[in-house]
């Protein structure tokens, strides 16, 4: 008897996120609120979390796509993610609120994927599309890192 062909989630899962660097496909979502047809990303500016949950929801990592981190979050926790304290290639990332130069603070929070000690990949707000960057986006000329990484989180169905 031939056995059933077996997906690989870790291999497929990390060359999915690989492999979306450089993608605008997360640009654009519009929903018809109060009558009105609203692009809810804002042309890519707010798209982290329906890029997140695209790539987690293809493997069936979660139970449905979101827009906001919130849901995100939400969603990942019910679906088996745990945080975990060292990441590991693969681990999502939530990142704190945007540090501007100027000390202030931006708005949202932002999650990613985690790849190696010098390497994250997430929706890039200025470009508007996927973009690989620094863990922490670098840091500023105080040694400060430009974004604080809030957690880590893991699925066990990732381990290889």
């Amino acid at each position: 008897m031939v056995e059933k062909p077996r997906l690989e989630i870790f291999i497929s899962y990390t060359k999915a996120i690989e492999n979306s660097i450089g993608s605008n496909l997360f640009r654009n979502l519009y929903f018809r609120i109060e009558g009105e047809v609203i692009d809810v990303l804002d042309d890519g500016d707010l798209s982290c979390a329906i890029y997140v949950t695209t790539i987690l929801y293809i493997f069936g990592l979660i139970k449905e796509r979101h827009t906001t981190v919130v849901a995100t979050i939400e969603d990942i926790l019910q679906s088996g993610w745990y945080e975990i304290e060292k990441p590991k290639n693969g681990a999502i990332i939530l990142w704190g609120y945007k540090k501007k130069d100027d000390g202030t603070q931006g708005k949202h929070r932002h999650l990613g994927f985690f790849i190696d000690n010098e390497t994250a990949i997430s929706n890039d707000s200025s470009t508007r599309v996927v973009a690989k960057h620094h863990p922490t986006f670098g840091t500023f000329s105080n040694g400060k890192a430009k974004r604080e990484i809030l957690a880590y989180y893991w699925n066990d169905k990732l381990n290889v």
